[in-house]
């Protein structure tokens, strides 16, 4: 069967960081390009970060210099680690790969 499975959300403080994790199963996962969503009540999904499988990253000007993106493609996982997080960050985070979206991860950034 194949899906994803997101993890690693939580609360934090801003400023603070957190790694999210993104798992894959029943898919040949390196060939595919990996992708991080976010959603905040009332809120668009949006764009996070990309990774294809020859390792390319995308990211929009929002996150840019504060995420970080990375996969091993022996675990089948793909990592979002997110630094200096801001209030605007608190969203449900999600990946995708094709047309396949995992349940999501909350992170939620309060003082």
């Amino acid at each position: 069967q194949v899906h994803l499975v997101e993890s690693g959300g939580g609360l934090v403080q801003p400023g603070g960081s957190l790694r999210l994790s993104c798992a894959a199963s029943g898919m040949i996962f390196s060939i595919y390009t990996v992708n991080w969503y976010r959603q905040a009540p009332g809120k668009e999904r949006e764009f996070v970060a990309s990774i294809t499988s020859g390792g390319s990253i995308n990211y929009p000007d929002s996150v840019k210099g504060r995420f970080t993106i990375s996969r091993d493609n022996a675990r089948k996982t793909v990592y979002l680690q997110m630094n200096s997080l801001k209030l605007e960050d608190a969203a449900v985070y999600y990946c995708r790969i094709s047309d396949l979206w995992g349940q999501g991860t909350q992170v939620t950034v309060s003082s």
